[in-house]
């Protein structure tokens, strides 16, 4: 009987230590999904950034050439 104990309690820690490193693989996933959150939201507000400034450019440089073909 002693065998069978072995193997139950073997059976037993397997199981506990398969339980552990799934959740220890879903904390890591679910930290890795909010960093990628965290970091695509910052590329995306950098993006809008760098549009706005480059709609802000154009604009300028349209108004400049405007005025410079207005006063010849």
């Amino acid at each position: 009987m002693s065998s069978k104990d072995d193997s139950s309690s073997q059976t037993a820690a397997h199981n506990d230590a398969r339980g552990e490193l799934t959740a220890q693989v879903e904390d890591l996933l679910g930290t890795l999904s909010n960093k990628f959150a965290t970091v695509s939201s910052e590329i995306f507000a950098k993006m809008d950034e760098m549009s706005r400034r480059l709609d802000n450019l154009e604009a300028q440089l349209i108004a400049n050439k405007d005025k410079g073909s207005g006063s010849k």
